[in-house]
């Protein structure tokens, strides 16, 4: 009788187990007609977080702009491709600020296979356990996250890194502290030798856009080029900073 019981629940298991690898497959032909929104919660910080299944693909979004693997990981992919993936893979250490869902992190280690270190700064923790729940960034070996404020970081930490990606939102708005001369030099003070800054802004006015043009002149005295690549995904600007050689 035990026997029957143990043989019963093992297939019960095997049914329920197709029973939902069906419902999976059927909620993935179904994204590509409406977007299917499997998880919603509030942040204080990025206000609302959804994670929706859209045209096959999970993508993280707050109320008002995408935030992981969709349009901004687009515009992240673009600004990496410019500095070139093979220079990428030779560096020893990345820091990204501004972690949200870690689309752009995904880029690196399994598109670019970049295997040195990543650190990674976030100050949402919400945002965190859901990228770790529905993007398994918590099972990536060379990801370090830490939990604090990205100004307070690059103004306290003296290690030093080969690229700094920049890509700090509050929702669609982008704190007025990333456009300081203080915050700049503070970030340009963590760069190796030959080290490089990637900026994701955000220009969708006239005001946004004079914002970029100044935040420019910081590095107009010192020994930097810096590129722009504009009207990426209608609004998103692309600032690429280099040393000059």
């Amino acid at each position: 009788m035990c026997l029957n019981i143990f043989l019963d629940k093992i297939v019960f298991g095997k049914i329920t187990i197709i029973f939902d690898k069906n419902i999976e497959m059927l909620k993935k032909l179904l994204s590509y007609i409406f977007p299917i929104h499997l998880h919603k919660t509030e942040s204080i910080i990025s206000k609302t977080i959804e994670v929706t299944l859209y045209n096959g693909k999970l993508v993280l979004d707050s109320k008002n702009t995408n935030y992981s693997y969709g349009s901004l990981q687009r515009v992240l992919r673009f600004g990496l491709k410019q500095i070139g993936f093979e220079q990428i893979k030779k560096m020893q250490n990345i820091l990204i600020l501004g972690v949200a869902g870690g689309s752009v992190i995904k880029t690196l280690v399994d598109e670019i296979e970049y295997k040195g270190k990543i650190k990674g700064v976030e100050i949402d923790k919400n945002i965190i356990e859901i990228a770790n729940t529905y993007f398994s960034l918590d099972k990536i070996p060379n990801l370090e996250i830490i939990i604090t404020d990205a100004r307070q970081f690059v103004k306290t930490k003296t290690e030093k890194y080969d690229l700094i990606i920049i890509d700090v939102f509050q929702d669609k708005e982008m704190p007025a502290f990333l456009f300081n001369k203080e915050f700049t030099d503070n970030v340009i003070s963590l760069l190796n030798y030959n080290g490089i800054i990637l900026f994701n802004t955000m220009k969708t006015n006239k005001k946004e856009a004079e914002r970029n043009d100044k935040y420019k002149l910081n590095y107009s005295q010192k020994n930097f080029d810096i590129l722009a690549y504009s009207d990426l995904e209608n609004y998103n600007e692309i600032l690429i900073v280099k040393q000059k050689s």
